[in-house]
């Protein structure tokens, strides 16, 4: 577990000291989860510089997340993209995550937040490896969840929307209580969905499968493999994936910003492929490391430089 700990928060126009970042305890989005956040890393390039990692496609999806639930954002994308990069300043971190979140303030109680401010926020913070150094490197376990991940009309997936991660949390505990390290999770109609905060992609007989775009979260990381993958002459396929399909896998692996590229290698008790990351999985993870370092020429224009 990290313990989120930092010197400075910006909330609505100011750096505020840590501790004095507050809100009422009657903020509407508190009590109804309509909100909308994003998680981006910075990291230590080769050449000791410190890069933002695709930060301007993170706020356009946390500006339509924020479109698609009808919250009027008070300030410019512009103006968050700077914040984004003083917070880390601020905060004295040549590497770390970024968290702004765009919210309901108090006022109004009830299923119609009124005239409630929208408030936003920008906390910066060190954070690790989401699935563990170990997890990195030789793999995690992994279940199929008992939770179905959302339809796609009973909320809306194209938004990272802050109270749907209550469907996430419950899968990830019940997860980590039956001994693994993650949840895969299931659509209504069976088929694969992603992780509990990750996207999934499977390999077999050299060809890469994932979950199609419109039943998932259109993760930043995600795309970004994608386009690697197919750089390198990889086939990958968007189409939907059975459960049985993963067991038989010669590979499956996480995607995400905070769990980076993770493999698995054991869903539901069965082994995946020889039971340690693959070479494809190895390949991509390598060549994303590489991409967030400034080592791929073609690619620094993922990257906003603090």
């Amino acid at each position: 577990m990290t313990t989120v700990s930092g010197e400075e928060i910006w909330l609505d126009g100011a750096f505020l000291p840590w501790s004095q970042a507050q809100v009422h305890i009657l903020t509407h989005s508190l009590h109804y989860g309509v909100g909308v956040f994003e998680g981006i890393r910075c990291y230590r390039t080769h050449d000791e510089r410190s890069a933002v990692f695709r930060l301007g496609d993170h706020l356009r999806r946390l500006y339509d997340s924020a479109h698609i639930n009808l919250l009027e954002v008070p300030f410019p994308r512009e103006e968050i993209e700077a914040v984004c990069l003083e917070a880390l300043r601020r905060n004295h971190l040549a590497e770390g995550y970024l968290r702004p979140i765009i919210f309901l303030g108090d006022g109004e109680m009830g299923l119609n937040p009124g005239a409630n401010p929208v408030r936003v926020a920008v906390a910066a913070w060190s954070w690790g490896k989401y699935l563990g150094d170990d997890g990195l490197r030789n793999g995690i376990r992994a279940k199929v969840s008992t939770f179905n991940r959302h339809f796609v009309n009973a909320k809306m997936t194209e938004a990272k929307t802050c109270g749907d991660y209550v469907n996430s949390v419950l899968a990830k505990r019940e997860a980590l209580l039956d001994g693994f390290d993650e949840a895969i999770m299931l659509d209504t109609q069976g088929l694969v969905s992603e992780a509990s905060g990750e996207n999934l992609f499977l390999v077999r007989d050299g060809l890469l499968a994932t979950p199609q775009r419109h039943t998932v979260l259109g993760g930043i990381t995600r795309s970004t493999v994608i386009e690697l993958a197919r750089a390198r002459g990889l086939v990958v396929e968007e189409r939907p994936i059975t459960r049985d399909e993963l067991y038989v896998a010669d590979e499956v692996f996480l995607t995400g910003t905070a769990a980076e590229l993770t493999p698995i290698r054991e869903i539901d008790r069965r082994v995946v492929g020889t039971g340690a990351p693959g070479p494809i999985a190895e390949q991509l993870q390598g060549a994303f490391f590489d991409v967030v370092a400034g080592r791929e020429p073609k690619y620094q224009h993922w990257l906003t430089f603090v």
